[in-house]
This record gives structure tokens, C-alpha cells and sequence, in this order.
């Protein structure tokens, strides 16, 4: 035999004195005609703690490789995320009066209870086999009873009589949190949009964007966020001089934990149920059946990961608007066709984000920002001004004015726009440039043609005029920051219309 490999005779004899405890909860819990009963939080912590001790253990001989003991291995690893999932479940139903949470349409205490008992069951089950295997295997499992496990709690909390900590501004405070969450809600669309999905499509939902890497990801995001709240505002004033603080830490924290649950569920899915595995395990009778699973994923975890995310993106915009400081920028007009769709639906995807109220003005003349069709109306105005701009600009060009009234116009409109291109004036869209033949029947001064060719030109899209022109925005500063940002950055295209990546302060437009 290698020298470094581990005889049966030895690793069983490990095993065997090792997962006596494990194997002693596991019989204590099939042993219950209520298993509901048995499955507290100190139960689930001895389960989860022993069965991660013996899962390391089996892991470091390569257990999950050898026919003998793979088995043996799934169901440990079974026991380990079912444990650590009623856990926190058991976590969640403790803690839902102290969240505050904003009302949904769903009940979310009763689906919090009836997920307990799906994973519950699993529980049972796995315990059931796990005695099963352990029989097979020749391992012994203590006879003695167990300690109770049982968890009476008092009602009520303690007060809060510590010396509440001085914040620096209560406004401050609720701006860094609130922007912080609506950038969390931005880069959750996939999952918002996952959480209304049929059950014919949570296979594809769950392989494509709500992989286990995907929720890990923004679970990590959702908890450093509730860190920085606990850092910087628990025990502060700021939660007693806005009361809305504390709803919003609630609801950093369910999304935070419905993501935890959700990235287990994602993980024993891709790992346990959606894999090929050794053929001693796919043999036996699944723990869970991958529809059940997708269904506790996607009814329990990613739909109200969606509706807290939604309720909690209107209480920030909501506590924005109440410390918004007003103010107003000039910035110039997009260079490539002035306010097109891509500028304006930045722009409105922009204040719609903060949910702030910004108006755009141009002249006389005032737009919603927060409206694409109504920042598309400032065209207008623009156009109108490039029109009179190039009018003027042709009228001072001597050679055009001292022309024949028949001379061919397209080679005078030709050389006219090249000329201007020269000077940067004017950019080309399309070269060579198109002209339309002009009608025998030719009405007005050469000048009054070229103008109104040129204007022709413009409104195709074929050029466009290279001039300064400025809007002023008006409203939220935080806002008028971003679209500062925006304007500075060509608002997301080149001068021919291209796009461009967006500063990485402005990624969550892209979302």
C-alpha cells in the first residue's frame, strides 16, 4: 500500500471516534415525533458545529473520492447546510420585531416559518440516512440521551440606557447610507427581476444570474454596508433625530440575510443536486428534489430579497429628498446630436436613481430631468440655435456671397461643409458626403439654397454644428454632482456617437 495512503481499517476507526456526537444528534433528531420541537438554535448550533468538525475531517482523507465513504460525506455535508440555513432562519423569525420592516405584499413571517419546515424536514431525513449509512459502515451511535436542547426565551430586550455616541451631522449620516443602498439596489436588477420569474424559469435564472458566486458577491456588498452602519451611526443620535435610520438597518439586514440563505441554497443546488457525483450517491433517494429547492430559492429567498430591496429604495430616496441641498450647474450639451436618447435616458436614469427632483433650463424654457421624452424637447432649441449659427457663419463667407445665382449648388455646399470641417466648425457624420440632386426648377438666392441644404444636412444627422452651447440643471447638489460627472465624461458616447465607458462612480447607470 502508498505509504501515504490511509488503510480503511485506520480512517474507520477515526471516524468512528469522532463523529460520535455528530451520530448521537442525528439520532436524537430522527428520534422525534416533532422535529420541530427539537430544532432550536442551541440543537442547530451543536449539529452544525459537529458535522462541520467531521465534514474538515473527511475532506483532508478525500473522502468524497472514495466509494466506501463518499456517502457518508454528502450527508455530512447535507447536515452542515441545512443546519446553518434553519439557523439562520431561526435568526430571522427572533429578530423580525426589532427590523421594522416596511409592509410587502406577501407575509413574510409565515414564509419564513414554512421554509423552517422544509429545510426541517431535510433535516430529518438526512439524520435518518445518515443513521443508515453509519449501520453499513459499522459505526456505533451512542445509546445515552442527550442533553435538552430546548430554548425558552423571555420575551422583551434590554434597554438602551448606554450614552448615545455624538454623529457629526445627521445629514451627512443619512447621505452616505442611503446613496450606498441605492448603489446595492442598482447592481440587485437581475434579482429583482429573477424574484418574478415562473417556476419553468428558475433553472435558467439560477444557472445564468443567480449563480452562488453572483449572490455571494453582493451578500459580502449588503454586510459590509450593515457594518458600516454599526460602525457609524448604532448607538448614535442620528437614530433618535431620524427615525427612519433604524427601518433602513432593518432592512440592510434581511436583504443581507435572505442573500446568505440564498447563496446555500444556490450552492447545495449547483453542487449536491445539479452535479454529476459518484454513482453510491446519485443511487440513493435525494434528500431534496431540485424543483422543491428552486422553489425555496426562488418563492422564499429571491422574492423578498426583491420587495425589501424595492420597499427600502423608496425610503432612501424619500430621506434623501429631506436633507437635499438645492443648488444648479451649467454644463454643456451633449456634443453628438445634442439630447438624444442616450444622453436623456442617462441623465433621467440619473435623478430616478436619487429620486430627486432636478429640472433642466435652457433659455426661457424648463425641463424634468427625471423625463427622457422631455429633455428630447430641448432639441428644439438647440437645433434652432445651430440653424441660426450656421446661417450666420455662411453669410460672412465672402466667396458664397459673390456666386452666380446658377452656379451648382452641391458642389458649393460640398465645398463649404469641408471647409468648415477644416476649422473644426463642422463634424462629418457621413463621407463622402450625399447629396440629393437639386430640381431644375431652382427658386431663391444661391445663398438662400445653400442655407436651407445646409439645414437639410443638419437634420439628417449627416452634421452637425461644433459650438459651445450650455443648459443649467437645477436641484439636489448630490444629483447635480453625478450629472457634472456625466457631462465631463462626453454623457456616455464620443463626438460620433459612440459609447464610451461610463466613470466608475456612474457604473450603476450601465446596470
Amino acid at each position: 500500500m502508498d505509504p501515504l495512503t490511509i488503510s480503511d481499517e485506520g480512517f474507520h476507526k477515526l471516524i468512528a471516534e469522532r463523529a460520535q456526537t455528530l451520530l448521537g444528534l442525528a439520532s436524537h433528531l430522527s428520534g422525534c415525533e416533532s422535529p420541530d420541537k427539537v430544532l432550536t438554535r442551541p440543537f442547530l448550533g451543536e449539529f452544525l458545529s459537529q458535522s462541520v468538525q467531521i465534514e474538515e475531517l473527511l475532506d483532508a482523507y478525500d473522502a468524497r473520492n472514495n466509494c466506501r465513504w463518499c456517502v457518508f460525506g454528502s450527508l455530512t455535508a447535507a447536515i452542515k447546510l441545512f443546519s446553518d440555513v434553519s439557523y439562520e432562519l431561526l435568526h430571522i423569525q427572533h429578530a423580525l420585531p426589532a427590523y421594522r420592516l416596511l409592509p410587502i405584499k406577501r407575509d413574510f413571517a409565515e414564509a419564513t416559518q414554512e421554509a423552517l419546515e422544509f429545510t426541517g424536514k431535510i433535516l430529518s431525513i438526512a439524520a435518518r440516512q445518515m443513521l443508515a449509512k453509519a449501520e453499513q459502515l459499522e459505526l456505533s451511535v451512542p445509546s445515552q440521551s442527550l442533553r435538552i436542547y430546548s430554548e425558552e426565551l423571555p420575551p422583551g430586550r434590554l434597554p438602551h440606557n448606554c450614552t448615545e455616541r455624538r454623529t457629526e451631522t445627521v445629514a451627512e449620516t443619512v447621505t452616505l447610507l442611503a446613496t450606498a443602498f441605492l448603489n446595492l439596489a442598482a447592481d440587485s436588477k437581475k434579482i429583482r427581476a429573477a424574484g418574478k420569474a415562473k417556476p419553468e424559469e428558475y433553472a435558467s435564472y439560477v444557472s445564468e444570474s443567480l449563480t452562488e458566486e453572483s449572490l455571494r458577491s453582493l451578500e459580502l456588498r449588503f454586510h459590509n454596508l450593515q457594518s458600516l452602519y454599526d460602525t457609524y451611526v448604532s448607538g448614535t443620535e442620528a437614530e433618535d433625530l431620524d427615525t427612519d435610520l433604524p427601518v433602513l438597518r432593518g432592512h440592510i439586514s434581511i436583504v443581507f440575510h435572505l442573500l446568505g440563505l440564498g447563496t446555500r441554497f444556490a450552492h447545495y443546488y449547483e453542487r449536491h443536486v445539479n452535479k454529476q457525483v459518484c454513482a453510491l450517491v446519485a443511487a440513493r433517494k435525494p434528500l431534496v428534489k431540485a424543483d422543491a429547492l428552486l422553489s425555496q430559492l426562488m418563492n422564499y429567498c429571491i422574492a423578498h430579497i426583491g420587495l425589501y430591496i424595492t420597499c427600502a429604495e423608496r425610503l432612501c430616496q424619500k430621506m434623501l429628498k429631506r436633507y437635499a441641498e438645492v443648488g444648479q450647474i451649467e454644463v454643456s450639451v451633449p456634443p453628438y446630436r445634442g439630447f438624444h436618447v442616450r444622453p436623456c435616458t442617462l441623465i433621467s436614469a440619473l435623478v430616478l436613481h436619487y429620486g430627486s427632483e432636478v429640472k433642466m433650463e435652457l433659455d426661457d424654457e424648463v425641463y424634468n430631468a427625471a423625463s427622457p421624452l422631455d429633455l428630447f424637447r430641448a432639441n428644439e432649441k438647440i437645433n434652432a440655435e445651430k440653424r441660426r449659427w450656421l446661417a450666420a457663419e455662411i453669410a460672412g463667407i465672402e466667396v458664397i456671397r459673390q456666386c452666380p445665382a446658377q452656379t451648382e449648388m452641391n458642389a458649393v455646399v460640398r465645398s463649404l461643409v469641408l471647409t468648415l470641417a477644416e476649422k473644426s466648425k463642422v463634424i462629418l457624420y457621413e463621407q463622402p458626403l450625399q447629396l440629393a440632386e437639386e430640381s431644375a426648377q431652382k427658386e431663391g438666392t444661391l445663398l438662400q439654397r445653400v442655407n436651407d441644404k445646409m439645414g437639410q444636412l443638419l437634420a439628417l444627422g449627416k452634421i452637425d454644428i461644433n459650438i459651445d452651447l450650455t443648459v443649467k440643471f437645477v436641484g439636489d447638489k448630490r444629483v447635480l454632482a453625478d450629472i457634472k460627472l456625466l457631462a465631463e465624461s462626453g454623457y456616455g458616447e464620443d463626438q460620433f456617437g459612440n459609447n464610451i465607458p461610463l466613470p466608475k462612480e456612474l457604473i450603476y447607470l450601465r446596470r
